[in-house]
């Protein structure tokens, strides 16, 4: 039987196969019911493996093992595995979150964090800097970046950019600004889910309309700085790149510079 590399590399990332899984599994689907040995003829996998493989497939839930002899294994229906890996993947994944759970307060956690603390005592703060890759990535740093701010966060992003905020950071903005943290977030307002997120963000920071400049940063408490290279209309989520910078030098003249434009700026209504 002949199948496509693309094809099983579509079986393998999306069913967490690895290659022999995913060749015997093809195999036994286009057969319903057969023998570790016709399937390993067919699926081109070294007889030795075979018993290995439908035992791991038997216990992921794609194949049933049919009672008699000589042995047979039984496909199940592509739909029912489909969801046996879904009902998997959930269950697995709430295990591990509680374990991770488990883990705050522990010695285990004061010492990495202890680690980190001595580390960065070492380290020059210009040497704080790094790049971020992908929009996942930098939205996960700015959530990382800004939930520690003490005083101040000040951003300016684009129209799609103010939604996409609204959607991901709300709660920790609300947060912030429980804390006593002032924000301040100026894009353009040009459409209506960019006004209606700005309504959404009322007593929670303050949002200005900012229409002759196009810029994506965000500065926190005056000392760090995440920018975007980007104009986000240009560039897919994946291949988005922002820089994340430790220093205070320039974030405190971004800030101030921001300020002088703040005031120029229209209220969102």
């Amino acid at each position: 039987m002949i199948v496509k590399e693309e094809f099983l590399s579509k079986l393998r990332r999306y069913f967490s196969l690895n290659l022999y899984e995913a060749k015997v599994w093809t195999a036994l689907l286009s057969r319903g019911v057969s023998t570790a040995g016709e399937l390993s003829d067919i699926a081109n996998v070294p007889r030795s493996r075979s018993y290995d493989v439908l035992e791991s497939l038997e216990k992921k839930g794609f194949v049933v093992m049919k009672i008699g002899k000589p042995i047979k294994y039984i496909a199940v229906p592509p739909k029912e595995v489909l969801e046996r890996v879904k009902k998997n993947l959930v269950t697995h994944t709430e295990d591990h979150i509680k374990k991770l759970d488990e883990l705050k307060g522990t010695d285990l956690i004061d010492e990495l964090n202890s680690l980190h603390t001595q580390g960065v005592e070492l380290v020059e703060p210009t040497d704080l800097s790094g790049s971020l890759r992908g929009r996942l990535n930098l939205y996960n740093h700015i959530e990382f970046t800004i939930r520690s701010a003490e005083t101040s966060v000040t951003m300016m992003t684009t129209t799609q950019g103010l939604v996409r905020k609204v959607e991901g950071l709300k709660p920790l903005l609300e947060e912030l600004n429980k804390r006593g943290v002032n924000i301040r977030i100026a894009a353009p307002l040009k459409t209506p889910e960019a006004q209606k997120a700005a309504k959404d963000l009322e007593g929670i920071a303050e949002v200005r309309n900012i229409d002759h400049i196009s810029a994506r940063f965000i500065v926190v408490d005056g000392a760090e700085v995440i920018f975007m290279v980007m104009n986000d209309d240009d560039v897919h989520p994946t291949y988005d790149i922002g820089i994340w910078v430790n220093t205070p030098f320039f974030a405190s003249a971004l800030d101030q510079l921001f300020g002088l434009a703040w005031d120029t700026l229209k209220v969102a209504k």
